[in-house]
């Protein structure tokens, strides 16, 4: 999956100016191969700033999922991320539901364009997904990302609490403990960055489970060490590999089982 600079793939796959209007899962009606899980697709309102976000579902397919998992990907990723690293594979085996959704470049919090992709997933995306896959719009969700996508998925966890959170797994997350070390399209300057980052919102996070991946050469071991002590209850694998597809696809089963065994 892109991680770098460059153009998302969600401006070739959303070409069609038909989808600019929120689709419901229901709606679509899901396929599925056999043995494999219902799958579906559609496209969220524009109301937070993100164009046409397209959203992409796998829920297994007989019988209640035991929970809901949100897949949030890396910069110049999109929806189809999740499914490309296996994520939908682990289904059936966990049952649990997948969704993922097109959040753009911006760093999954609200930015100086207007545009809002943690209150896309939180207000729109986790209830839509829930009802679609059948469960109660109180249940609680695990949120799972992947660099810039874990980032997302530890902010959007705070965001949400402990009551709505079952659990979150962030791979390889993008962290900078200083704004000085930031990248400008990660923040909007100063004042962004200390209201968004993760080391300034340790409260939101506690008493929900956390697991943190991270291969030991990723250029984000330290923060994410960092965060590891910070938070003493989390679980932490510090593993070999890269910052790049075959570390995140090598931990989707027992990422998913973590998510399963905390829904």
């Amino acid at each position: 999956m892109p991680t770098g600079p460059g153009p998302s793939r969600r401006t070739l796959l959303l070409g069609a100016a038909g989808l600019a209007t929120a689709v419901s899962a229901t709606g679509l009606g899901g396929c599925s191969s056999a043995g494999g899980p219902t799958l579906s697709d559609g496209v969220l309102s524009n109301r937070f700033g993100v164009e046409a976000p397209r959203w992409r579902m796998a829920v297994p397919h007989s019988g209640r999922p035991r929970g809901l998992l949100v897949a949030l990907h890396g910069f110049g990723g999109g929806a189809d991320d999740a499914f490309d690293l296996g994520f939908a594979d682990a289904v059936e085996p966990s049952r649990m539901a997948l969704v993922s959704v097109d959040g753009g470049n911006s760093y999954w919090h609200p930015r100086r364009d207007g545009s809002d992709t943690s209150a896309m997933v939180r207000d729109e995306l986790v209830p839509m997904a829930l009802e679609a896959s059948g469960l109660p719009a109180s249940s609680p969700v695990a949120l799972l990302g992947w660099s810039m996508g874990g980032f997302g998925a530890l902010l959007i966890a705070g965001e949400l609490g402990r009551s709505r959170v079952s659990g979150v797994v962030a791979a390889s997350a993008a962290l900078w403990q200083q704004d000085s070390q930031t990248p400008a399209r990660a923040y909007d300057g100063r004042a962004d960055f200390d209201r968004h980052s993760i080391f300034n919102r340790l409260d939101l996070l506690r008493g929900i489970p956390v697991r943190l991946d991270c291969c030991r050469s990723d250029p984000f071991i330290a923060a994410n060490r960092e965060l590891a002590r910070r938070l003493p209850g989390a679980e932490t694998h510090f593993t070999e590999g890269g910052h790049d597809d075959a570390f995140w696809s090598g931990n989707v089963p027992a990422e998913m089982a973590w998510a399963a065994a905390h829904s």
